[in-house]
């Protein structure tokens, strides 16, 4: 242990968090002893942000079992990172684990610290701020009182891992706050601020950084009196009450997603119903009902799922130095990338000749921010980081020039030509084509070194995946600023080698081709979204072709049909008369499906059940396509190409993503299954060589 110099509290508690270097210090935590009070300083080492492991939890157990022997009127939690309080359990801590005896040994002495902590006779304050989520909550519910800064965002995310939380989390909060309300963060997994959270009652205190030892005193003093969950909270005690409530919730919880794919929200509802009348009864059986979910392949595939997800964000690890983004083009795609753009924090120029789609533009952004950042200075502030740009005058200025116009090659030439002219000699020029040669896109350049893709999905706001796309000129200095950029936004950059329909459009377009084929064939369209859904797919591939745009469709669909070898579904004539006639699909109101004023397909009854035949035809031909592309070496790998699937397609995320189902099933039999339709159907199935070479 080392001891270093005290700071006074007032000093303790200055505008910036403590950094780590006051108190006594163990591995993790600090303990700093304040007159009767204590203070316990998480401060993960190594890690910028704080997480719950295995050594955390060790190191705190010991320090409670001093506490117990001492004498402290309050004992006060903080974190010493900047970055926030705790983001949760690490969830690395739960894999690889050997049986349902070492998992129910694990789970049995986490809890047993937090329950101890939680058993303290001094009063317990825990300080947060930043995140405080999952694992993190549930350390901060154990003690007496919460303070939170008012940059605090806290919740139980767990239900997104396949999970329920399993610290103590769903009897504590259920009986700290109003049970319905803590029932709904929890089923969705979703965050609430600083505010929203005092308002629930979660926190029992919102002070900024300077008044935080004020809300301390107070807590310490018996003043944060605890909101009450009232008439409803008392009711939530009685079997009948929770009953009736259970099957409510279940109803809403099945119209979002179905038990058979994702059984942690229902647990999670049976365990609140059967024991949420007793915080004792709810504690134990929380553990049990975690430690069932645990080892099911769907939470396994969705822990997968975080991973892949923290491997993309480490692809835009580090700060790019954009701060000025100039788009060329304020069409759909164009005005989202720049409204998103603006959002984040950028200062972004949107440069069109056409004033009425810059006002579109403009309207646009706006509504993104209102509903983003409310009514607020930040929601100010953004809409005059998005600046219209008539003549184009913001490329002189710009670190990062995106060019969103129409796929044609002529019209993006002639762009590039008027932009090396006027940007800076430094600047980044990207392209958001979806499927022009990327390698012809840059000949003639001046700079093709400073030239890469930087390929969005639509809707941007919504789809976290951007494929930063490499052509055989592309820097690697330019290639990895792209890959920051797209970090600094807060999206997910998957770097993708230069190919037509790079991964994610080359992938979905036999998919969607196929479903077409198919209701060319006579099939039902709701049929045939039925298979896709009931698979796992957040939508079905007709009503996603009306969605993405039937025009889209057809052009991407035909660029790939020239620039690929293997062949691809024909794209029907009528599906060319609809284009012709302007039936586009959700945008213009008209498409395969009819869309209603509240932009929902109106769909008929399914005729009959989709058999496995069915799915095996539509899904199979995106994981060859798949396959076929990691053969080329187009992503770097499997898990790449798991996580493009799942962030920009929506790929049934319990799946794993479509190369872990192909290894689930085994890649043997996908092959088989392959061999078998292109027998039936046509050399379209022809299995991809990867099959041969996969392990």
């Amino acid at each position: 242990m080392e001891t270093a110099t005290m700071k006074t509290a007032m000093e303790f508690l200055g505008p910036d968090p403590l950094t780590g270097a006051e108190g006594t210090r163990g591995v993790h935590w600090l303990r700093r002893e304040d007159g009767d009070r204590l203070w316990l300083i998480l401060d993960k080492q190594g890690e910028s942000a704080n997480t719950i492991d295995e050594a955390v939890l060790r190191e705190l157990d010991m320090q409670l079992s001093r506490i117990e022997d001492e004498d402290w009127r309050a004992v006060i939690l903080r974190s010493a990172k900047p970055s926030g309080f705790c983001h949760g359990a690490d969830i690395a801590m739960f894999r690889d684990l050997e049986g349902s005896a070492e998992l129910r040994r694990l789970v049995d002495e986490a809890n047993a610290v937090i329950d101890r902590l939680a058993a303290l006779r001094a009063t317990t304050v825990a300080v947060v701020h930043g995140p405080c989520l999952g694992g993190g909550l549930e350390l901060a519910l154990a003690c007496d009182r919460i303070v939170a800064r008012d940059d605090a965002t806290m919740g139980l995310p767990e239900v997104l891992l396949g999970l329920h939380p399993g610290l103590g989390g769903t009897a504590r909060l259920t009986h700290r706050i109003q049970p319905l309300e803590a029932m709904k963060l929890m089923l969705t997994g979703r965050t609430v601020k600083a505010r929203k959270a005092k308002s629930l009652g979660i926190a029992d205190a919102v002070v900024p950084e300077r008044n935080v030892a004020n809300a301390v005193d107070a807590a310490v003093a018996g003043k944060l009196p605890r909101k009450e969950g009232g008439l409803v909270g008392g009711a939530m005690s009685l079997k009948l009450a929770r009953k009736a409530l259970a099957r409510q919730m279940r109803g809403e919880t099945a119209k979002r997603v179905p038990e058979r794919h994702y059984p942690a929200p229902y647990a999670l509802i049976d365990l609140w119903e059967k024991h949420g009348g007793s915080v004792a009864d709810m504690l134990d059986a929380e553990r049990e009902s975690f430690v069932r979910l645990l080892p099911q392949q769907t939470t396994q595939n969705l822990v997968r799922v975080f991973f892949l997800r923290e491997r993309l964000k480490a692809n835009g690890k580090g700060r790019s130095g954009v701060s000025h983004v100039h788009v060329v083009g304020a069409g759909t795609m164009g005005a989202d990338i720049g409204s998103w753009c603006a959002l984040r924090g950028m200062r972004v120029t949107i440069e069109d000749p056409d004033r009425k789609s810059l006002a579109r533009a403009v309207k646009s952004a706006h509504k993104l921010f209102d509903r983003k950042l409310k009514a607020s200075a930040d929601a100010v502030a953004a809409k005059d980081r998005f600046v219209p740009d008539t003549h184009g005058l913001g490329v002189r200025s710009a670190d990062l020039v995106i060019e969103a116009a129409p796929e044609r090659v002529d019209l993006k030439r002639r762009i590039y030509a008027r932009i090396e002219e006027e940007a800076r000699p430094d600047a980044i020029l990207a392209t958001n084509t979806s499927s022009l040669d990327m390698n012809e896109l840059a000949e003639g350049l001046s700079r093709p070194a400073q030239f890469v893709g930087i390929h969005f999905f639509n809707p941007v706001s919504r789809l976290e995946l951007v494929e930063v796309v490499r052509h055989d000129g592309t820097g690697d200095d330019a290639f990895g600023t792209a890959q920051k950029f797209v970090g600094d936004i807060s999206r997910l950059p998957l770097p993708v080698k230069a190919s037509p329909g790079f991964l994610v459009n080359r992938a979905l377009m036999p998919y969607l081709g196929e479903a077409l084929l198919m209701l060319d064939e006579g099939e039902q369209p709701e049929r045939i979204d039925a298979a896709a859904e009931d698979f796992g797919m957040p939508m079905g591939p007709i009503e996603l072709a009306d969605q993405v745009g039937l025009d889209i469709c057809v052009a991407v669909a035909d660029s790939l049909a020239r620039d690929l070898d293997k062949p691809l579904p024909p794209m029907p004539q009528w599906l060319r008369d609809k284009v012709a006639a302007g039936d586009l699909g959700k945008k213009t109101g008209r498409g395969i499906y009819e869309y209603g004023s509240d932009g929902k397909p109106k769909k008929d009854r399914v005729a009959s059940p989709p058999d496995a035949a069915m799915t095996d035809r539509l899904v199979l031909p995106m994981v060859n396509t798949v396959a076929a592309a990691l053969d080329e070496g187009v992503v770097e790998d499997a898990d790449s190409a798991d996580a493009a699937m799942i962030f920009a397609t929506g790929f049934a995320p319990f799946r794993g993503g479509p190369m872990h189902y192909a290894r689930l099933r085994g890649f043997e039999e996908t092959a088989s299954v392959l061999e078998l339709l292109e027998e039936a159907l046509g050399d379209r199935f022809t299995p991809a060589a990867w099959w041969g070479k996969a392990t």
